[in-house]
């Protein structure tokens, strides 16, 4: 069950957090996994815990918002392998801000990442998959589902990763790809721990309690649990879903009245 055994795996920006737990759970269920990462550092961290325990994995530096880049690496991996089956669309970043506060380069650099980041990778995997089929998993937000105070270009770029979602899954039925998209609440990552540490100094202990207890549930997710689900959906086990968003939020969208 949920076996990945000889699949190709392309997952952006898994130095860490999310995408390192899906980086290295894929490659215990048997694939080959290629990290895609402007993190030389993490990335080589994760690839090294992996190759460690036996199982398959290689790191790329690549800006995703390059095309360029994108291109060329994706190219020298479907070279190699011989197609391409898997792809997460991890990367991405965070900004706090409203629409009157977000500058334009802030602006421009997040919609950079979020969105033409996951465009580049779209653009440049689907070809190689239109051979034999493959699975696209965007990661998306809570964001999209509901209103979240001073995340106004972060919400807009996870808005878009879920409307191209659908976009992708209905354009390339008859191609046997499948996309869909995973949309977490907060998660416990290195990444939320500077967030805090940036943006609310000095008050670290009692800025990650409160956004703790914003999910319902009572804590943020784990790392583990985002890959838990990205597997199955990634896994010939979810061969009939496709074109779905799926909410994992300790019951933040649903709960939270």
């Amino acid at each position: 069950m949920l076996s990945l055994t000889n699949k190709t795996a392309i997952i952006t920006g898994g130095g860490s957090g999310i995408g390192k737990a899906i980086s290295t759970l894929f490659a215990q269920q048997g694939a080959d996994v290629y990290i895609l990462d402007m993190d030389e550092t993490g990335s080589g961290n994760t690839v090294s815990e992996i190759t460690a325990a036996g199982n398959k994995a290689s790191f790329f530096k690549c800006n995703v918002a390059r095309q360029d880049d994108v291109r060329s690496v994706i190219n020298s991996i479907a070279e190699k392998r011989g197609g391409i089956g898997i792809l997460v669309n991890n990367a991405g970043i965070a900004h706090v801000g409203q629409a009157d506060t977000t500058s334009e380069e802030d602006f421009d650099r997040i919609i950079a990442v979020n969105i033409k980041g996951v465009y580049n990778c779209l653009h440049e995997v689907i070809p190689h998959m239109k051979q034999n089929g493959g699975v696209i998993l965007n990661m998306a937000s809570i964001a999209s589902l509901v209103g979240i105070p001073d995340r106004f270009v972060y919400t807009a770029t996870k808005g878009a990763v879920n409307a191209m979602t659908l976009s992708v899954a209905k354009d390339y039925l008859k191609d046997n790809i499948r996309c869909n998209c995973i949309s977490p609440a907060r998660v416990h990552t290195p990444f939320v721990d500077g967030f805090i540490s940036k943006n609310y100094p000095g008050k670290e202990a009692e800025m990650f309690d409160k956004l703790s207890k914003t999910q319902p549930i009572g804590r943020m997710a784990k790392p583990s649990e985002i890959a838990f689900l990205a597997l199955y959906l990634c896994s010939d086990e979810a061969s009939f879903i496709t074109g779905c968003d799926y909410p994992i939020d300790g019951g933040f969208v649903k709960l939270n009245n």
